[in-house]
């Protein structure tokens, strides 16, 4: 039953990856949208609060 499943699907692939292959368009690159000024509040707030974080277990594994 495994093999017939297999062979199956070998034949479905065989027959449909070319169709699939030409429906396609061609690529568009995504433009990147610029960032909002609560956006960089949040990464700025992050950033501060992560380096902190790493301060702190910088000094908590110093006194072992």
């Amino acid at each position: 039953m495994s093999r017939i499943r297999t062979a199956l699907a070998a034949l479905f692939t065989m027959l449909t990856a070319p169709t699939l292959a030409l429906a396609q368009q061609g690529f568009t690159r995504p433009i990147p949208q610029p960032q909002s000024a609560t956006a960089e509040w949040w990464f700025f707030a992050a950033s501060v609060s992560f380096v902190l974080a790493l301060v702190a277990v910088h000094l908590l594994v110093r006194r072992r």
